[in-house]
């Protein structure tokens, strides 16, 4: 068994049929340790999920709350209950719309919208996920959510009665790719659903970078590990740096405030913190122009 990493992050590219959780289990056995993920994929979609292991767990809500990218397919027509190729048949209504109508509607759904999470989402709501209410045979009532679609785009159409339309999505953290498909289809007059999710990208890391998870185990138990971790300051690469010096390090792993000055202020004041050799030793939060308080300390 592997040795358990201080801490890193293993990007997967996640087939179909795996949940999120299967593919945690599967790599938590020979790691041996904690590990923990950025975002959850339906079993029916594809792509990059990425795990966190050891104390880079603590760091996952940073990797999470970045922008995602998809690339989907969705059935114009035909609606399903869970708005994905895996749900039972609700109504199937001919859609021939062509690109050009499609298009005519995308404005609608590009930046900051609001959406309604799907009954299959695992979000809670009452204490409970929406999905177990939704096995239950229940309905209830749903708070739409604000979102941001930072980019729409048509890829491609196979024009039908039941048109297949490829779209690429660029969105915020919450996002329900599935709701955004049947939204669009309800703003032409009919419903869709997804019979293909892909993500591609989460912040800076992607899916070109990521590793089938048979083939990630395999390397693990060969002891090869660190040829597959990604270090966390890479992986919070888009948030500002701070680099301290020998005496600040100290303080930094001790968990006092730090006074600093020129700091950008973007990403809601969050930064990284890292030592001499450009390792991450925390993320710290603006509490005033010059002074940052931590959030998380991993070392």
């Amino acid at each position: 068994m592997a040795a358990a990493p201080t801490a890193g992050f293993l990007l997967i590219d996640k087939e179909q049929g795996w949940t999120s959780h299967d593919v945690v289990a599967k790599v938590r056995k020979p790691v041996g340790g904690k590990v923990g993920h950025a975002g959850t994929l339906d079993p029916m979609a594809t792509g990059l999920l990425v795990l966190a292991l050891g104390r880079a767990t603590r760091l996952l809500r940073f990797v999470q709350g970045a922008e995602k990218e998809y690339l989907a397919t969705a059935q114009f027509g035909v609606a399903t209950d869970s708005l994905d190729a895996d749900g039972a048949i609700l109504s199937r209504e001919p859609m021939a719309v062509d690109q050009t109508q499609i298009e005519d509607v995308l404005s609608r759904f590009r930046g900051d919208i609001l959406q309604m999470p799907p009954m299959v989402s695992a979000r809670r709501v009452e204490g409970k996920r929406l999905y177990e209410l939704a096995r239950e045979g229940k309905v209830v009532e749903r708070e739409a959510r604000p979102v941001t679609i930072h980019r729409l785009d048509i890829i491609d159409i196979a024009p039908s009665d039941y048109p297949e339309v490829t779209f690429r999505a660029v969105c915020s953290t919450g996002t329900y790719v599935r709701t955004l498909a049947d939204d669009i289809a309800r703003a032409l007059g009919g419903r869709a659903h997804l019979t293909a999710l892909r993500r591609v990208r989460n912040g800076r890391l992607t899916v070109d970078d990521a590793r089938l998870v048979g083939d990630a185990v395999d390397e693990i138990m060969e002891g090869r590990i660190e040829d597959l971790l990604i270090p966390p300051s890479d992986a919070l690469a888009s948030l500002p740096e701070v680099r301290v010096d020998e005496a600040m390090e100290f303080r930094v792993r001790n968990g006092r405030p730090l006074e600093v000055h020129g700091v950008d202020a973007e990403f809601d004041g969050i930064v990284r913190v890292t030592g001499r050799t450009g390792e991450l030793l925390a993320v710290y939060r603006r509490a005033t122009p010059e002074i940052l308080e931590p959030e998380v300390v991993i070392v």
